[in-house]
Parts: C-alpha cells; structure tokens; sequence
C-alpha cells in the first residue's frame, strides 16, 4: 500500500512538472498570429502591384502575420471596411478620409500613395451639355463620401451652383458609368479607370477637369492596429513605396499588370497610369493634403457631409500620422 501511495504521488508531480515545462514552452516556441486585412483598389495601382507580387506576404511570414485582401469598389467601401473593422488598412481619397475622421472614424493617415486626376464632370457622347453651369436641373450620377462626389460639390459651387440645383443619383462607380452610357442620367461625376473606359470605348465626353479638386490617393489605418502592430504598418509603407518604384521603373509592364489585374484594356491602362496618375510625389502626408481639405471644407460643410465645421477642423488636425511614410526603407 505504501509503494503504491508513493508510486502515485511521483507519478502526480511528474505529471505536475510536465505540464508547466509544456505550459512555458509553448508562448516561448509560438508567436501569437497576426492577421493583416487591406484592400486593393483599381483606383490605386500601387495595390495591385502589391495584390499581384506578393511581396507583403513574403517580407510577413517571418513575422507570423498572414495577409488577406479585400477589393475596394469605391473609398466609401473602403471606410466601410476601416470602420466595421472588415480592413486593418485601406486606400481611399483624401477628402473621404478626412470626412471620415470627421464622423467619427478611427483612422489614421499614413502614406500618400499618388496624386490622380481620377475625377472629372463626363457625359454622353450626343449630349449638348459644355459646361458645368449648364447641369443646372440635371441629374448626375455620383458616389456619395468619394471623390468624384466631392469633386462634383467643388465644381457646382465653382459654378455658382449649390447641390439643390442638380439631382444627385447615388450609385456607385461602376452603375454610375452604366447609367450614363444607357441614357440614365445626364452627367456622371466619374472615377478611373471606369472613366477612362467610358471615354475611349463609349465616346462620352469630360466636360470639366480640375487636378486641383482631387485630393490626392491616401493610404489608412485603423488607430488600433497601428498602435498594436506598428511594425506591421511600417512593412506596408515600405511595401507602397516599393510598388511604386516597380512602376516608375518598368512602365511597360505595370501598364500590362493594371490592365489584367483592373480588367481593362492596355490603352485604358495607358491612360490612366501615364496621364492621369502622378506617383513621383511625396508619400508624408502633410502640407500639400492639408492645403486640399481648405479649399473643399467649406462645401463638405454645406453640404452636411460632416457633422460640423470644428469635427473637420479638429479632424485636418488629428488625421495625419506621418512617422511610417517618414521612415520608409528605400527599396
């Protein structure tokens, strides 16, 4: 009886041993996973570089993250994503970032990744429409928080014209461009590379550009994650800022990539990525971001898309987060 009490009892505290050796080697052994969500966008090239080389993935493995993708149709898809916490890190507009800090939104700015002319005025081939003021009691096809729909709000006041002159119809992007060529709608506030499509396969015709009224391809955090993963941020900073020099460096090829990776022809690719997207810029957000949000705040205001003038102020001011674009590696 006695060997077998003391039999039990050696057997218990090996048992007992065992366990907490298991139980310390196992966080030592194994990180704690990490999962990085971003989207990719046809409005953002770089993105589709990234989508496409996988490079993300590669630099990431090490580290235990695993990488996911999630296409964004429009920067109010991609502030959908950031807000229900469906993307870690998303591109949109300036102008929709900004708005979305303003309601509410936790996010952060943290790279600069093109300065597109992505929006103008369009309409169809046979219209007689020329100008802007001539919308007055049409109805234009528009993406409500993008910036086409921002870039709509800055034209009519430019024009002398408010948003009760003219019927927005809220579609997006791609219905948008639909309803122009059926006939739908007079006018469409359009986005590239659907706009670009429109124009070289429908004929229909850009009746205003302003470079100026665009604000600029930003990239986004949720604040969370970049205070939890800060490292993670930083990879895909510098993974931007290799994509964009892959463009830079081979313009042959990145017009082949966009045009298979976006669905759309070498010549609508062309396009876009020669003509209509500046990438030679600086990725910090800052000054020249800030100086767009001036001029656009005070029809973001009228036009009720924030709650009020002091949440956008208060959101040019807190929106920025520049140390990843900053320290960038050179790729």
């Amino acid at each position: 009886m006695r060997i077998t009490r003391f039999a039990i009892a050696v057997t218990a505290v090996s048992a007992l041993l065992a366990g907490c050796v298991q139980g310390e080697d196992t966080p030592a052994s194994k990180k704690a996973e990490v999962a990085l969500r971003l989207d990719y966008a046809y409005y953002n090239p770089a993105s589709l570089v990234l989508h496409e080389q996988k490079w993300l993935e590669t630099d990431l493995a090490a580290k235990g993250v695993t990488v996911s993708w999630q296409l964004s149709a429009g920067s109010n898809k991609a502030n959908e994503g950031l807000r229900g916490n469906a993307l870690d890190i998303g591109s949109t507009a300036g102008a929709a970032a900004l708005v979305a800090r303003a309601n509410g939104s936790s996010i952060r700015t943290i790279d600069v990744f093109s300065q597109p002319e992505w929006a103008a005025i369009v309409v169809p081939k046979s219209s007689a429409i020329t100008s802007v003021a001539g919308l007055r009691g049409r109805r234009i096809a528009a993406t409500k928080g993008t910036d086409p729909y921002f870039f709509l709000l800055q034209a009519l006041d430019q024009a002398g014209l408010k948003p009760a002159d003219v019927t927005v119809v809220n579609l997006q992007h791609a219905d948008g461009r639909t309803a122009l060529e059926r006939g739908q709608v007079d006018a469409w506030s359009g986005l590239d590379p659907l706009m670009a499509q429109s124009e070289l396969e429908a004929g229909s015709k850009l009746i205003y550009r302003n470079v100026a009224f665009n604000s600029y391809g930003v990239l986004n955090a949720r604040e969370e994650f970049a205070t939890a993963h800060p490292d993670v941020v930083q990879a895909v900073v510098n993974s931007y800022e290799r994509a964009r020099k892959w463009i830079s460096d081979n313009p042959a090829d990145a017009v082949a990539l966009y045009a298979r990776e976006a669905k759309i022809s070498p010549e609508v690719a062309k396009l876009v990525l020669t003509q209509r997207t500046k990438l030679d810029i600086d990725p910090v957000p800052g000054a020249a971001q800030r100086a767009v949000f001036e001029k656009i705040l005070p029809v973001l205001v009228a036009d009720a898309n924030v709650k009020s003038e002091q949440d956008a102020r208060t959101a040019i001011e807190t929106l920025f987060e520049p140390k990843f674009a900053t320290a960038r590696a050179n790729p």
